[in-house]
């Protein structure tokens, strides 16, 4: 597992990783990288503090893809672009003679840039963790756009393939495969699937196999292997979230009418009149005071915004975030500010001016508490939390 923190330094933000002993700095991986700034992939050096080495990647003006699409879906011509970078970087890789395999394919460290939406991988000299690439087929699922059916199926048969044959699908398949999304439409495929009702005949809880055939005009070099999601596939997995999300809507709706039948009842008993007069009681009148939801002021006193999501993204990108700040010292996505229970926290989000809490300057992807008066800054633009 990477031991990854972010820091700024010199007037750029960076992605520091912590190596877990002193590299032998004259390899050939540490010198190429050293000497060479190979296109596509993190500018990378290495440093020494406190007899300790680290690996320092320029992440300035760059967004990590998780944190892209953490609210958004992920689109054919994202995937597009997304493929051509690979296809370009394992292409950059081979002309120097380094390894694909060293490449950190986790969403939180595959970068953008926001100007022009160019990629960049994180290359970690002689790497021997795991590569995250089925981690990125995973987010793949949970953020594609699955109202565009062709890059649903797409990704439905990448998924299956990594799975089955790992990274090996990488050097050529993958690029065949993703040529549906050029032509919209995808080869014809001949399913093969086992009955459900014996599963349910036998009382068993196995997902009924799935067996793929593909056309004669098709290659096939990689073997396949039985898929473990069933005839539904990343459909069936959609279709399972809304089923349950409606479920835990019906539910919740159900509980609350139990729960107003109960509470008339209970009234309707408690309000019952004796044929002989009691005394009073006195009721004590609660008043439950609303609590106002938090606000963004100017220094002079006057309202922008009410924190009343839960999630507010800050920048200068219109469409990207909640909050347009046309400034030139804020950043296309600049910070954030989210609630986790009754707490308020603002996070930095790799800005290259900074995000300031009180005048002391918070480090790239940082979250902290908000308390009710702090001063808040995005570059030169500045807030009062109330």
């Amino acid at each position: 597992m990477l031991n990854v923190e972010y820091v700024r330094s010199l007037n750029c933000n960076y992605e520091r990783i912590l190596l877990d002993k002193l590299p032998e700095e004259k390899k050939y991986q540490y010198s190429i990288l050293g000497r060479c700034q190979i296109k596509g992939l993190l500018p990378c050096n290495l440093r020494y503090i406190d007899g300790q080495a680290y690996l320092y990647y320029d992440i300035s003006s760059r967004q990590n893809v998780a944190l892209l699409f953490g609210s958004r879906s992920i689109t054919r011509e994202w995937v597009r672009d997304f493929l051509w970078s690979l296809r370009h970087i394992r292409e950059e890789l081979g002309r120097f003679l380094l390894d694909m395999n060293n490449i950190v394919w986790y969403p939180e460290q595959i970068f953008q840039e926001l100007e022009n939406n160019v990629f960049s991988f994180l290359y970690v000299p002689y790497y021997e963790g795991e590569s995250g690439f089925m981690k990125l087929m995973e987010f793949w699922v949970e953020h594609i756009d699955y109202n565009d059916e062709v890059l649903v199926d797409c990704v439905y048969r990448m998924y299956e393939r990594v799975e089955r044959n790992g990274e090996t699908y990488l050097q050529t398949q993958i690029f065949e495969d993703a040529q549906c999304l050029e032509d919209r439409k995808l080869p014809e495929l001949a399913y093969t699937v086992v009955e459900e009702s014996r599963a349910e005949e036998a009382d068993e809880s196995i997902v009924p196999t799935v067996s793929v055939h593909e056309s004669e005009n098709e290659k096939a070099p990689l073997q396949e292997k039985p898929t473990k999601f069933g005839k539904k596939g990343l459909r069936g997995i959609l279709e399972g979230k809304r089923g349950r999300s409606q479920k835990l809507r019906e539910d919740y709706r159900q509980s609350m009418q139990q729960e107003m039948m109960d509470y008339e009842y209970a009234v309707a008993e408690k309000t019952k009149y004796e044929s002989t007069y009691g005394q009073t009681v006195f009721f004590e009148e609660k008043t439950q005071a609303s609590r106002q939801p938090h606000r963004l002021l100017t220094p002079q006193g006057r309202l922008v915004l009410s924190l009343e999501q839960v999630n507010l993204t800050i920048g200068k990108k219109e469409g990207e975030v909640d909050l347009v700040l046309q400034d030139a010292s804020v950043s296309r996505m600049h910070a954030r500010i989210t609630k986790e229970g009754e707490n308020v926290y603002l996070e930095d989000l790799n800005s290259t001016n900074g995000t300031f809490q009180n005048d002391q300057r918070m480090h790239p992807y940082e979250k902290k508490k908000l308390e009710e008066g702090d001063e808040i800054k995005f570059g030169k633009v500045v807030f009062i939390f109330r």
